[in-house]
């Protein structure tokens, strides 16, 4: 999801920039910078992360300027290594889409608030919700975590983008249903296959790469 940046008004970009300072200053102080300075398979993961979605953002469709999708993959790296670095790798990869041209710098801050911080948090929040409930079966987490999580995280994420083209007068609401909320569900059917096979295939062969696996829930 991407938004020009004659789309959104001055005073909503100002908005989005506070939003999205105030989440980053949360994430950047939580992080032990101690511990990822020692980890290199977490620096391998962290750096990885952000080459890969920084080209696979770069492939998308949409049919009018600003209701374009994407494959996020913000599931999976948040899985990966908490919802703090998740937010750092994926800002990460929004800036190889400004070199690239893909976004414009401008909407950098909205860019990161819907394409990166929504993802990111709702993914935490429903890892968050599979650990208070407690299950005992490993199934739980690859379905609750991978797959829901990464489906409800898009549309979550393309909500809030058509709140803020709504808002910004850019799209009428019947608009935005007729062009894209309507599809929304076709969106979170491959986003939660995605990032639920790679956390499922992490979860069978790498499970210490998943730092939100607690592994003696499951045995």
């Amino acid at each position: 999801m991407g938004m020009t940046e004659n789309l959104l008004s001055a005073s909503q970009l100002i908005v989005t920039g506070l939003i999205f300072l105030v989440i980053l200053v949360v994430a950047v102080r939580g992080i032990d910078w101690a511990e990822f300075r020692r980890d290199q398979a977490l620096q391998h993961s962290f750096f990885g992360a952000a080459v890969v979605l920084g080209f696979v953002w770069q492939l998308r469709a949409g049919i009018s300027p600003g209701l374009s999708i994407h494959v996020f993959g913000m599931t999976l790296i948040t899985l990966m290594m908490g919802w703090r670095l998740a937010i750092l790798s994926g800002l990460l990869a929004l800036v190889i889409t400004v070199i690239t041209g893909r976004e414009p710098l401008v909407a950098f801050a909205a860019n990161g608030l819907v394409t990166v911080m929504v993802p990111a948090l709702v993914s935490h929040g429903i890892m968050r919700w599979e650990r208070k409930r407690d299950f005992r079966n490993f199934f739980a987490y690859i379905f609750f975590c991978g797959f829901f999580g990464a489906g409800i995280s898009v549309a979550v994420a393309g909500v809030v983008m058509c709140l803020m083209l709504w808002s910004a007068g850019v799209y009428t609401f019947a608009e935005l249903i007729h062009e894209y909320l309507r599809y929304l569900p076709l969106f979170m059917i491959p986003e939660g296959f995605v990032n639920g096979a790679f956390v499922t295939g992490l979860m069978v062969f790498h499970p210490d790469r998943l730092l939100t696996l607690d592994q003696r829930r499951y045995r």
